[in-house]
């Protein structure tokens, strides 16, 4: 594996883990699959300029580490931005716009449909990057 990833099996039971930067899925089974997200320089907060909604799915958030923020917009609306906390499933309706921004030390893991991809999601860039306020202490 690369990019930070590792894997292990015995039996029944396998272990994943992903100490890159972004997006990684690291395991399917029946239709959906868990995923880890961690800080790349373009979810860093105040960089947020690119809203996506998928087509076919939910997608569950659960913050594992570090500061993240979702920004979630119903069709029309601007987008509203929710600080998350630690042991809280965070569920972003299907269709709903949404992006996430985390600090350096973030991860966050996600649960959805495991074919969602470009071709179910649509993006839509901003003029300007979302502003979260109070988000000095975590760095850009």
């Amino acid at each position: 594996m690369s990019g930070g990833e590792t894997r292990h099996s015995s039996g029944s039971l396998a272990i994943a883990e992903f100490r890159g930067e972004g997006f990684r899925a690291l395991v399917s089974s029946g239709g959906w699959r868990v995923a880890l997200i961690r800080y790349a320089e373009r979810l860093g907060f105040n960089r947020m300029n690119r809203l996506e909604r998928h087509l076919l799915t939910d997608e569950a958030f659960l913050l594992l580490a570090g500061a993240a923020m979702l920004a979630v917009a119903e069709a029309g609306e601007e987008p509203r931005i929710v600080r998350m906390e630690p042991q809280k499933v965070y569920n972003v309706a299907r269709n709903a716009w949404h992006a996430i921004a985390l600090s350096k030390d973030a991860c966050v893991a996600v649960v959805e449909n495991d074919d969602t991809g470009e071709s179910n999601t649509e993006y839509r860039y901003l003029e300007e990057p979302l502003r979260l306020k109070g988000n000095e202490d975590h760095g850009d």
